[in-house]
This record gives structure tokens, C-alpha cells and sequence, in this order.
């Protein structure tokens, strides 16, 4: 099979990461940071290690202020509902995955924020003109998603962040396609929360997310459990990590993690320019095709998204995968809006999701498809 579903999860792993993981799973079937034993302590430190790791790529300034969550998913929904009160405003985007709208929208059903969704005025990505112009005295939180995991289409966080930078605004930023695929830094970028999926791109296993912030963002607990430590007290503890994690982390996925920003960590341009370059040439392919729409334009985040004239997108993807051997998405990718945006809501569309291990015989292979499939 040819793998061009990387936007859902990631299919290569580095040996790396497989070897920590088996690691894990043979030698370290503990409750990590839970007992005094020898290999709960272990296990508490790989944890630790795993946090500074992580907060030393994306620079959020406290390594306490990591958590490990066990998807993308899991992370903005802790955000959001530990960030707000009744009577907030908040801004987001039609970009924006159902993850971030999902909370946001019950949130608003019960009464308890007010909303505003914008649209992109330059016709392709948020700027920070588009949130200045709804802004409000009572705005608490700007949503943005940094790559559209429909077209990988990056909107101007560092504009966002520097526009919010002196207001009374918590900037969280939806990192799940941007991450391990673009260089993040959220304190020179004026990120407040980072949520990120461990599984895409930063070469992590299932099960493996991650929410960050920095020091001066106050993230209230929405579950409650055991942390192993304050057992006496009947409240959540009020510090992190623990506020936001409880019962048994998934060791496992957050080795992978370790391994997977150590594997990615040096190579980072190498890897956004073979992105780059593997979906330029993949868009200039399609584009040449007759009763082929692209949606795309180049991008680090290797996602390229398009119709055929004579084929359902849901229908083109069973296609390539039973005829030709190819994975990919056809549908929606739980982003409405965006679809009314593209004005693809009947159809959907089809996403070819790249990784920098394909190769460009896989892209020639999968041209050749479409051309056959147009046909």
C-alpha cells in the first residue's frame, strides 16, 4: 500500500520510536511516579523527560506546564473549558476542526459565551485584521488553527500573537497538522496554549497528545482523579501537571513522544522543505489534468486536497484504495465550515496527506491513478 493518509496519523515511525515503545511494553509495566519502587521511578522520569523535551521544542518557558492528553482532541477540549466563564467572548475561525468547534458551540447552546467566527477577508488565511475587526473589551480567547487539516492551509499565528500579545486575550493555537512539520515557538510567537497530536507529526503512537502553555495562563481542571499526591484532599491539586492529568498516564505513547521530537528535532527544515516540495509538484501535476479542482497550494504541512468531475470524493478514495493500492481521505475531515467556505459541503473533498519518508515514485504512481480514474 502507498500511505497518503499522514493528516489522520502518521504511518512511518522511526525505529527509534518502535524500539522505546516495545521498551515500555516489555520492561516497564508499572504505574509510573505511583510507587517507590525501581521501575515506577523509572518510568516517572522518562515522563519528566518527556516533558522537558517537549517544552524545550516549543518554548513555553515551564516544564510543569506539559500535559499529556491522549489525542489532539482531548487537549483543546481541557483548553476550552478549563479557559472559560460565563459571559466570555470568543473569536475563532471557519477553519477550524470540530474538536474546537464542538465545545465552543455547546458552550454557546447553553448560554454561557458568545461567539464569533471569521472568515479569511484576503480569500485564503486568517490574519490578525480578521480578529481586530470583532474583537471586544469581553474577548477572553482567540481559537486559530495553524495548518487546515482540509487544505494545509497555514493562517499568520505570529500576526494573531503579536496583535494579542498585550491584551487581556489567551491565544491558543490548534498545532495538530503544524506540529513536528513547522518550527513553533511559542514565546517568541506569543502563544499562550499549544495543542498538538503526537500521532501526525510528531512521529509519536496513537494515543499520545499534548497540551502546553505558558506561566501566565491559568487552565482550571474539568475531571477529576488520582495523581498520587495530595490523596487527602478532596479537590484536584492546584498545581501542574497534575490539575490537568489524572490516573495512569500512557507511558508507551509518551516515549514515543520523547523519541519522535528527538528524531525530528535537527531535521526540521529538512523536513518542511521535502513537504514543500512534494506538494508543489503534486499540485502542478493535478492541475494538469482535465475534470481535476485543487485546493490547495503548496505547503509544509504535505496536504493536498482536490475534486474530480466525475467522481464523489468518498467514492475516489474507495477507488484508490481497492484499484490502486493507495490510502487516502475522501469526505469532510469534521471541519464543516471550512466545506461551506470552499463550497464543497455537497462533496467533500479528496485529501492526499504526504509524509517527507514517501517518495516521488509514490506521487508519480498516484498521478497516474487520478489519470485513469478521470478517464
Amino acid at each position: 500500500m502507498i500511505y497518503f493518509d499522514n493528516a489522520a496519523t502518521g504511518g512511518y515511525k522511526p525505529n527509534l520510536v518502535l524500539d522505546k515503545v516495545v521498551y515500555a511494553l516489555k520492561n516497564l509495566n508499572a504505574n509510573a511516579g505511583r510507587s517507590g519502587h525501581e521501575l515506577s521511578k523509572i518510568g516517572a522520569q522518562m515522563i519528566y523527560d518527556a516533558r522537558k523535551k517537549l517544552s524545550q521544542f516549543f518554548n513555553n518557558g515551564q516544564i510543569e506546564r506539559v500535559v499529556f492528553t491522549k489525542n489532539c482532541s482531548e487537549a483543546l477540549n481541557t483548553a476550552i473549558y478549563g479557559l472559560l466563564k460565563k459571559g466570555d467572548h470568543v473569536i475563532t475561525t471557519v477553519f477550524e476542526h470540530n474538536s474546537v468547534l464542538r465545545p465552543l458551540f455547546n458552550l454557546q447552546k447553553k448560554g454561557l459565551i458568545t461567539l464569533s467566527i471569521v472568515k479569511p477577508s484576503n480569500k485564503e488565511f486568517i490574519t490578525k485584521l480578521d480578529i481586530e475587526r470583532v474583537i471586544t473589551p469581553n474577548t477572553k480567547l482567540v481559537v486559530v488553527n495553524h495548518a487546515s487539516n482540509v487544505t494545509g492551509t497555514l493562517n499568520d499565528v505570529i500576526g494573531i500573537g503579536e496583535f494579542l500579545k498585550d491584551k487581556n486575550v489567551t491565544f491558543l493555537v490548534d498545532g495538530a497538522q503544524s506540529g513536528g512539520h513547522i518550527k513553533i515557538d511559542m514565546q517568541n510567537n506569543f502563544i499562550d496554549v499549544l495543542c498538538l497530536a503526537g500521532h501526525k507529526g510528531l512521529y509519536g503512537i496513537q494515543g499520545s497528545g499534548v497540551l502546553i502553555f505558558n506561566e501566565k495562563t491559568e487552565i482550571l481542571d474539568s475531571f477529576q482523579g488520582g495523581t498520587g499526591t495530595e490523596t487527602f484532599n478532596s479537590l484536584q491539586p492546584s498545581f501542574y501537571p497534575e490539575r490537568l492529568e489524572y490516573g495512569t498516564l500512557n507511558l508507551p505513547a509518551i516515549c514515543s513522544l520523547y523519541e519522535g521530537v528527538k528524531y525530528i528535532e535537527n531535521g526540521l527544515e529538512i523536513i518542511s522543505k521535502t513537504l514543500l516540495d512534494y506538494t508543489e509538484f503534486l499540485i502542478l501535476e493535478l492541475e494538469k489534468i482535465n475534470g481535476v479542482k485543487v485546493f490547495s497550494r503548496k505547503n509544509e504541512c504535505g496536504i493536498v486536497s482536490f475534486l474530480l468531475s466525475n467522481m464523489p470524493s468518498s467514492e475516489a478514495s474507495e477507488t484508490l484504495s481497492s484499484n490502486y493500492g493507495i490510502c487516502v481521505r475522501g469526505g469532510y475531515h469534521c471541519a464543516p465550515l471550512m466545506h461551506k467556505f470552499l463550497g464543497t459541503e455537497d462533496s467533500g473533498v479528496i485529501r492526499v496527506s504526504l509524509s517527507p519518508h514517501n517518495t516521488k515514485q509514490e506521487l508519480l504512481t498516484f498521478i497516474s491513478a487520478i489519470n485513469d480514474m478521470v478517464k
